[in-house]
């Protein structure tokens, strides 16, 4: 069993060194979508979008890959942000941009501060500029309180970033999810003050578009 264990932990590491591109062009290779799979939950993956009926080619992915390095890279300027790549439901690159609540919200508030909608202002026009991707939107709490609490306010919240984006001209189309998961995903240790201020987020996540799997397969993406 140390054995399988130690081998898992070797192909993570070997994958994880490894840039968007050359990940993307290895899911249509043979095990590719389940190693992608394992790294993806690893990563914070949640099962954003919706499965398609086959597998993407090798090619396709590997040019999904790039173009989500791409957005990356423009997320990572925006301020408070913190942005990491991820894996969506096809095993394909995403990129999940996080904003905790120290920034965002007054403790169980779900309005947004100043200094929340100038980050939102700055990642509105990254979303603008990769209108092929796709976006999720979640909502997340400490464990504080109760579910009953918890829950609609991860809701609010989430939908509090969804309004404030579309008000600065993301289009409603390309938010396909608004959810909130309260505190049944916590990042970090509910027991600490520092913990509990990672948990209270919205995280908000750029995926493949269909429109942007098809350009990929014909060979068109930009």
């Amino acid at each position: 069993m140390k054995t399988k264990v130690l081998s898992l932990l070797l192909c993570v590491g070997l994958v994880a060194a490894c840039n968007n591109q050359q990940k993307g062009a290895g899911i249509g290779a043979a095990g590719g979508a389940v190693l992608g799979g394992i790294i993806g939950k690893i990563a914070g993956n949640t099962a954003i979008g919706a499965a398609l009926g086959g597998a993407v080619g090798a090619a396709a992915g590997g040019i999904i890959g790039k173009k989500m390095d791409k957005a990356k890279a423009e997320a990572a300027k925006v301020q408070n942000a913190q942005v990491e790549s991820v894996k969506d439901a096809n095993g394909l690159d995403a990129v999940k941009v996080t904003f905790d609540s120290g920034i965002l919200f007054a403790t169980g508030k779900a309005v947004l501060s100043q200094s929340a909608k100038n980050s939102l202002v700055q990642f509105a026009k990254v979303l603008n500029n990769n209108k092929d991707c796709d976006i999720a939107i979640i909502g997340h709490t400490d464990s504080t309180g109760s579910d009953a609490v918890n829950q609609p306010l991860s809701v609010s919240r989430a939908k509090s970033v969804d309004t404030y984006l579309k008000s600065c001209g993301v289009s409603a189309a390309q938010v396909k999810s608004v959810e909130g998961q309260g505190s049944s995903n916590p990042v970090a240790d509910n027991s600490t003050e520092a913990g509990r201020k990672q948990n209270r987020r919205v995280e908000v996540y750029m995926y493949a578009s269909q429109e942007m799997i098809q350009k990929a397969e014909a060979g068109t993406l930009q």
